[in-house]
């Protein structure tokens, strides 16, 4: 996963409320396993709909959605995130999401940004600029989201989410990261209880050290 400290650019000025994971991705697009294609399939049904503001040269490749109060809703497919990455989006304003949906996103860099309604509609105002959308800036070491127009929007993110995002750390990442500490325990259980061990390459488990003499 990318570090991600700073999150600066276009953004969708959607504001939709309720909108579940599928209509961000819908189940069809579900047979994969692979993170990369889904963006295509991305808000399929509202891309159906002339003039939709995914489809907008305005704010192609824009890093940033705001979107309405209860954003991901509906089921718990991590698949959602994904296509939000594959699209290009690596932040998203609101003034609510699923607990699952804001989790999942975490866990694929995606910075879940909850602001109240009246700081939203602000932003969704900047972003709308009839000449040339202007950007926003989601900073996670000022905890603020900035616009050029000096509007600053103080928000919370929970501590263990802010520095994995910033370390890039995932699941994987954090493991790893505990790599020493891991080895010193089975070392020392080796030590303290050889015969687990001892059992375990008879049973024939095929993990990692077991068999050493």
């Amino acid at each position: 996963m990318e570090p991600v400290t700073r999150v600066s650019g276009t953004a969708y000025p959607w504001g939709a409320k309720n909108i579940d994971t599928d209509v961000i991705i819908p189940a069809h697009w579900l047979k994969t396993i692979k993170r990369s294609g889904l963006g295509k399939g991305a808000f399929e049904t509202v891309r159906a709909q002339p003039g939709n503001i995914f489809d907008d040269p305005a704010y192609a490749g824009a890093p940033i959605l705001i979107a309405g109060d209860n954003f991901g809703c509906g089921s718990s497919r991590e698949h959602a995130a994904w296509a939000l990455g594959d699209m290009g989006i690596k932040a998203v304003i609101a003034p609510s999401f699923s607990d699952i949906f804001s989790g999942n996103a975490f866990k694929n860099g995606i910075v879940a940004v909850v602001l109240p309604q009246e700081a939203v509609d602000r932003l969704i105002e900047v972003a709308q600029n009839s000449t040339e959308p202007d950007p926003v800036t989601i900073d996670l070491e000022t905890m603020t989201v900035t616009t050029p127009y000096q509007d600053r929007f103080p928000f919370e993110l929970d501590a263990f989410r802010r520095r994995c995002l910033m370390e890039g750390l995932d699941e994987v990442g954090l493991t790893l990261a505990k790599d020493t500490a891991i080895s010193k325990f089975e070392e020392r259980l080796d030590n303290e209880r050889p015969w687990i061990r001892r059992d375990a390459a008879h049973a024939g488990f095929a993990v990692e050290g077991v068999g050493r003499t």
